[in-house]
This record gives C-alpha cells, sequence and structure tokens, in this order.
C-alpha cells in the first residue's frame, strides 16, 4: 500500500480541480496546468480534494499510485502558491541584472552571459548578488535554475560560483607549501 497515494489531495479555497478521463484540470489564481495519469490510476473529485486509487494491486499500478498524487499536489501547489528558487553568485565581479526578458550574468569569462528567460517563468535579480526564480511549474523553475547554475558552478576551493540559497559547499584545502 503507498502511504502517499492514500492521503488525498486538499484543494485550498479558489482552487478547483475537473476530471475527465485521465486528465486532471487544475485552476487556481496562478493559472491553469493539466496532468494524464496512466491507465492503472483511477482519478475522483470528491469533498473538496483530489482521490487518487489504483485500478488492481499490479506493480506498476502501486508505482503510478504515489507518482500520480504527487504530480496531483504539485498540481495544485503551483496554481495557489507557486513554486520559488534562489541563487546566490559568489565572487569578486560576480554579477546579474535583468535586462527585459534577459538575464545578464557577468561570471569571469571574457564575455557576459545572457540567458533568454523561458515562458511561464519569472527570473528577477533583486541585487547584483542574487537570482529568483519563480513559477507554477515546479519542473521547469527547477529547471531554469539548474540551468542558470550550469553557467559556473560553485568550486571547492574558494567557493565561488553560483548556487543555490543556503547549499553548502564542501570546501578543500589548497596547495601546501
Amino acid at each position: 500500500m503507498s502511504r502517499i497515494g492514500k492521503r488525498p489531495v486538499a484543494l485550498p479555497s479558489g482552487v478547483t480541480a475537473n476530471v475527465s478521463g485521465q486528465t486532471v484540470e487544475v485552476k487556481g489564481p496562478k493559472g491553469s496546468r493539466s496532468f494524464t495519469a496512466t491507465d492503472d490510476i483511477t482519478l475522483a473529485v470528491e469533498n473538496d480534494a483530489v482521490t487518487i486509487t489504483p485500478r488492481g494491486l499490479s506493480k506498476r499500478a502501486r508505482q503510478q499510485w504515489g507518482m500520480t498524487r504527487s504530480m496531483v499536489q504539485n498540481l495544485v501547489t503551483g496554481v495557489s502558491n507557486g513554486f520559488r528558487k534562489e541563487l546566490e553568485i559568489q565572487g569578486v565581479g560576480y554579477r546579474a541584472q535583468m535586462q527585459g526578458n534577459t538575464l545578464k550574468l557577468s561570471l569571469g569569462y571574457s564575455h557576459d552571459v545572457n540567458f533568454e528567460v523561458p515562458q511561464g517563468v519569472t527570473v528577477t535579480a533583486p541585487k547584483p548578488t542574487e537570482v529568483v526564480i519563480e513559477g507554477i511549474d515546479q519542473q521547469q523553475v527547477g529547471q531554469v535554475a539548474a540551468n542558470i547554475r550550469e553557467w559556473r558552478a560553485p568550486e571547492p576551493y574558494k567557493g565561488k560560483g553560483i548556487r543555490y540559497k543556503g547549499e553548502f559547499i564542501f570546501r578543500k584545502e589548497g596547495k601546501k607549501k
């Protein structure tokens, strides 16, 4: 039995869910998202909650049960609160600034890095050493944050680079004489 799948997904006020076949569509104040479940799962909306049940006891049905519940929970969280990732930039001369729909990064290269922000995600730079990524799709927010971090991942000797806020970087000792 799936401990995650057993719990129904509660719908907060202002969020509605419609189930048609294997597709659940969730609408909220921040937008709308949909997810199509596999045929091993049954979806239903009851008492301001979405319930997910398996259509049998096969291994695949039990695997999809908890995963489908997590996906529906992420849809509800996305349209009600949204998702947010924060990045910190550390290093002398390293900074970021928004210019229209482009994030301009100075990361110690001979040129500035221009990162085009995709649709559905909002990127802001409240400080020159801070980047905030927000959106209703958890996967897309995480992927944009990973793509920005990839330009200059933190290095272990001086800790310079782009890191997630609160991320611990294991520091190494340099050469000894």
